[in-house]
């Protein structure tokens, strides 16, 4: 059963919904989105250190005693087009607390600026970046929330494919794993689903991509070839109209031979885990993140 706290979450998507639906260009878009996370605040002890990681901005997020050597690659979502550092302070600084690393949040290159492969591109550089800096692959994870999930897990595949070392683990909340949007839970969800509808993404799907096809396998992982990929950790809110997204995703993972573990969060709605200063589902789904980390790393 969903905590009293769920209801007041998605009271708070249901309303930011009706805010975004009246703004019209992008830069409207991102700052509600700035806007709408910076009502959260951010525990006391959390230390932010903007960085330079391989040619990518970014923010180290981190609490006192997070190891220096183990990291979390962290990919923010926002559709690649809204998002930054800024507005996932709050469930990294739990994140980090949970997990005992430090979180290497990107402000990868956003679309429709900067279209695909941009993002995946800054993604990579940043993991060899961190492995310049000798940090051991064995001790980093790369995750990631909606967009960014679905980044990790193109990220993870890119990596694969061009022979660099591999991360300890992956992990993946809400991903959007087909930006072709095919999901049946699209149908089945959209009235539960107090934020995200199809419509928003077939537009954010086109800023990203253009004219290139919506199965492009570093844009939609569902339709790569997912073998050999490290152990993954993938999240999902049993309220959201992308549920299909991880549910087919995972089982496409677990055919390729990989290790996965989905786990469908009851009456959750999408990125539940942004709201990690008030709601008890947050916390818990970010301590399992936690010790997914722990149980991976060195």
């Amino acid at each position: 059963m969903a905590s009293p706290e769920a209801t007041t979450a998605i009271n708070m998507f249901r309303a930011a919904k009706a805010e975004l639906q009246s703004l019209t260009t992008v830069d409207e878009c991102r700052i509600w989105y700035e806007g709408f996370t910076a009502q959260f605040d951010v525990p006391e002890d959390t230390v932010v250190e903007q960085v330079g990681a391989g040619g990518v901005a970014a923010e180290w997020i981190s609490v006192p005693g997070a190891s220096d050597e183990k990291v979390v690659i962290y990919l923010h979502g926002g559709g690649y087009i809204v998002g930054s550092t800024r507005t996932h302070r709050v469930p990294m600084a739990y994140l980090s607390r949970a997990s005992g690393a430090r979180v290497l949040v990107l402000n990868f290159r956003l679309a429709p600026e900067h279209p695909f492969p941009a993002a995946i591109e800054d993604s990579i550089a940043a993991y060899r970046w961190l492995l310049s800096e000798g940090i051991l692959p064995s001790n980093i994870v790369i995750g990631g929330d909606s967009a960014g999930g679905g980044l990790t897990l193109a990220t993870l595949v890119a990596l694969r494919y061009m022979g660099d070392p591999l991360p300890a683990a992956g992990i993946s909340h809400s991903g959007w794993c087909d930006l072709a949007n095919t999901g049946e839970t699209f149908v089945t969800k959209a009235e539960e689903d107090p934020f995200v509808d199809k419509e928003m993404l077939d537009n954010m799907a086109a800023a990203y991509l253009g004219d290139r096809n919506r199965t492009t396998p570093l844009a939609s992982p569902y339709y790569a070839d997912l073998k050999g990929l490290p152990p993954l950790l993938m999240q999902v809110g049993g309220a959201e109209v992308m549920l299909d997204d991880s549910i087919r995703t995972a089982e496409r993972a677990k055919e390729a031979g990989v290790d996965v573990t989905l786990k469908v969060w009851d009456g959750m709605p999408h990125i539940w885990q942004v709201f990690a200063n008030f709601l008890p589902e947050a916390q818990q789904a970010i301590e399992e993140c936690g010790e997914f980390i722990k149980k991976h790393t060195n």
